[in-house]
């Protein structure tokens, strides 16, 4: 009788474990280093997906201060950054702090346009001196070396992804070291088919949802379904680098928690070849 109250108590102890590690909403910082000849000198890039507007103390200030202690040399924001509540107020200064740390590089997720007045936001955060990239490119130079960044809005902006690419593109240097931020993941095909960018970043998918560690890198992801091919990681397509962030936000989907899928900031570092 005392082994089999043992075992359930052990099991009672595993399954706790597993839940408190599998619901684990702590932020965590993930690196990624991306070798380039086009690179002369390191580059550190801070990517900050799908905030959606969620607690990080008043201003989002303890996300801020975490993503001042990586020393980002830019700080990129691939979309999804507002919550439900049309009064973007407290983002906005969200974005001031950010923009205080770093270069700091916005693109639209399909949220922005699902919740806001995307016109007039575009010009409240073009005020906090962050960067909107509208089918557009700017450059950031680091330490005499010029890297360029450049984005396009979500498809919801109703434009032709193709089209807005090449827009995006049009003046940029290919002998310098393109970074292209888009929102979704998915469509991470057409992004290496220009044969423009070096690094793609995005988010969207956040992470899948669901995680089961060395099985199953997610459950679901808008857009992708069922066992996303693109939950959130590092891939290689064509020539071109995707990184995919799992995103910031604690956000549940449809009523699920994250599980074994902790919100992330992630860092690019980009470095020259060895």
């Amino acid at each position: 009788m005392r082994k089999k109250w043992l075992i359930w108590l052990m099991l009672l102890a595993a399954v706790m474990i597993l839940a408190v590690v599998g619901l684990d909403q702590r932020l965590i910082v993930r690196t990624y280093t991306v070798e380039s000849v086009k690179v002369t000198t390191p580059v550190r890039l801070v990517v900050l997906a799908d905030y959606h507007g969620c607690d990080y103390g008043l201003y989002g200030a303890d996300l801020v201060r975490q993503v001042e202690a990586l020393a980002p040399d830019a700080i990129l924001l691939p979309g999804d950054m507002f919550s439900a509540d049309r009064d973007c107020s407290d983002e906005m200064q969200f974005f001031r702090l950010l923009d205080g740390v770093a270069f700091t590089y916005y693109v639209t997720g399909n949220h922005e346009y699902w919740e806001q007045d995307v016109p007039a936001l575009l010009g409240l955060i073009e005020a906090t001196g962050v960067t909107v990239l509208d089918q557009s490119c700017m450059s950031l130079v680091v330490d005499g070396q010029r890297i360029n960044i450049c984005g396009t809005p979500d498809p919801y902006a109703y434009v032709d992804t193709q089209d807005s690419l090449s827009r995006a593109a049009a003046d940029i240097d290919h002998e310098g070291f393109n970074v292209l931020l888009s929102h979704r993941p998915e469509l991470i095909e057409k992004y290496a088919a220009t044969g423009s960018f070096d690094l793609v970043v995005s988010g969207h998918a956040h992470g899948g949802q669901i995680r089961i560690p060395f099985l199953v890198n997610g459950l679901f992801a808008p857009n992708q379904g069922w066992f996303p091919k693109y939950a959130g990681g590092r891939y290689d397509v064509d020539g071109t680098t995707l990184i995919v962030s799992r995103g910031v936000s604690t956000q549940r989907q449809m009523g699920v928690p994250r599980i074994f899928n902790r919100p992330e900031l992630v860092v690019v570092e980009l470095t020259p070849a060895k």
